[in-house]
Parts: C-alpha cells; sequence; structure tokens
C-alpha cells in the first residue's frame, strides 16, 4: 500500500491519459448528471472496491465509473493515498453515535455490545474495505483501528465516563475494546478469503510520538484531556494481561 501506485495494465499516470480533455473547470458529471463531490467520489470508490478488490482501485478506473476523466476527480480528493483516507472516515463515521446506541439508562455493557455488534456488521458488509480501516496508518498516533474516527472515541470515551470510569479506565478499555474489535474482525475477514493489505514501510517506521497529519481535538473536550494518557505505550502489559484473562478463561473451560 506505499503511496499512490496504482497496479495494472493502467498503471500510469492519470495525467497523462487525460491531457487531451481540456482545462476546463467546468464540474464534469456522471453518467446520471449528479454533479461530482467529495462524498459521491468516495462512495463510488466503497462500492468499486466492494465489487473489484482494492488492488483494482485506480483514479482511472474510478473516473471510468463515474463517466468522467481521472483528472475531474482530482477537484475533490489530491490522489489515490487521499481516497483511501477518505474512504476510512466515510466507513468509520457510519457508526451512528448517541441515540443510535445504548440509552442513557443502560449500562456500560450495553453500549460496548451495540457498538462492538456495529463494527462487525461493518466489516461484513464490506469485507473488502475492512482490511483497509485495520491497516491504514491512523490521523493521531493514539487513534487505534477500528475505531478511528475522533468523534467515535470521543463518545465511547464519554459514554463510560459518564457511567463511572475514571479516566485512566476508560482509556483502558478502550485500548482492550479495540484491540479484540480488530483481532477477531481481520481473522474474520481473513475467513471470508479477503486479502489484508500489507503495511507501508513508511508507515510502520513512523515515529509514534509523530502524527501523520495535525489533527485539531478542539471540539472534543475528553480527546484533549485525555490525549496524553492516550498516548502512552503499554502494549507489553495489555498482551500480557489479554494472555492471562484468555488462560484463565480455558481454565475454567475444562471439564470438572
Amino acid at each position: 500500500m506505499g503511496g499512490d501506485a496504482e497496479p495494472g495494465p493502467d498503471s500510469g499516470s492519470d495525467s497523462t491519459v487525460d491531457s487531451g480533455s481540456g482545462s476546463s473547470s467546468t464540474v464534469e458529471p456522471g453518467p446520471d448528471r449528479t454533479p461530482l463531490s467529495r462524498e459521491r467520489i468516495v462512495a463510488a470508490a466503497i462500492a468499486f472496491v466492494d465489487r473489484r478488490g482494492l488492488t483494482a482501485l485506480t483514479m482511472r478506473r474510478l473516473g471510468t465509473e463515474l463517466g468522467v476523466e481521472a483528472m475531474s476527480l482530482y477537484r475533490y480528493v489530491e490522489g489515490r493515498d487521499d481516497l483511501l483516507e477518505g474512504m476510512v472516515e466515510q466507513m468509520v463515521t457510519r457508526l451512528h453515535l448517541g441515540g443510535g446506541g445504548a440509552g442513557p439508562g443502560d449500562g456500560w455493557q450495553a453500549y460496548l455490545q451495540w457498538l462492538a455488534h456495529g463494527v462487525r456488521a461493518l466489516a461484513r458488509e464490506h469485507p473488502q474495505v475492512f482490511p483497509l480501516i485495520a491497516t491504514r496508518h491512523p490521523s493521531a498516533p493514539w487513534l487505534r483501528p477500528p475505531l478511528r474516527s475522533l468523534r467515535v472515541v470521543e463518545d465511547f470515551l464519554g459514554t463510560l465516563v459518564a457511567r463511572g470510569f475514571s479516566d485512566e479506565s476508560a482509556v483502558a478499555a478502550y485500548r482492550a475494546f479495540s484491540s479484540f474489535l480488530l483481532g477477531h474482525l481481520l481473522l474474520e475477514a481473513a475467513m471470508l478469503g479477503r486479502t489484508v493489505p500489507a503495511v507501508d514501510p513508511a508507515d510502520a517506521l513512523r515515529s509514534p510520538s509523530t502524527p501523520t497529519r495535525g489533527v485539531d481535538v478542539r471540539e472534543f473536550p475528553l480527546l484533549r484531556r485525555l490525549e496524553d494518557r492516550l498516548s502512552e505505550d503499554h502494549a507489553s502489559a495489555e498482551f500480557e494481561r489479554a494472555l492471562e484473562d484468555l488462560l484463565d478463561r480455558l481454565e475454567r473451560d475444562l471439564p470438572q
């Protein structure tokens, strides 16, 4: 998944292919004459990947899908990499917050059950796209896939704090919950025959303290308050705790 490389027979530059289309500033609508927009382009990309897989997605092929020249897409997305990030964001924000989940009188267990089933439904509805959500480097180093939307994480932390969790225990719950979802749903995607895309080496080597882009958390008070705590590295302790919990559960399941 490195950069904007576009595999396949049409892996050449989109700008070369479109050089004969002129430099008109008029927005080119698709076959149904609906004007282009970033939202429409991203939605079309998700539908394309659902049908044909991630490796088949190029700006040129997506332009053909929408009935426009590929260069028209660059007015709304900067390139394939920006398009992939838009797909992740649009997919994650489909998780309806607040009234869509547990109500004020429900416990935190009901909220986590609702959220977990919502993410799983998303993964099963779009198994070709979900591995992308799991492997794309997040916009902030402390956002953990698959809950990688600022609004989703703010809602998660706020719901738990409102139901009696301390700041520390809410952050620990976010880490444990996201790890559980990621491991189980990537395994489920693999069982459905989907290929998990490789992580870009540049992403793998990027320092955890260096965000990919500037992230403005001013409108998310809990994230602003807990950003330092969310950035702490407790991976080893979390692994050992999860392993011990698993061993305890297996022991309880042994015949007496």
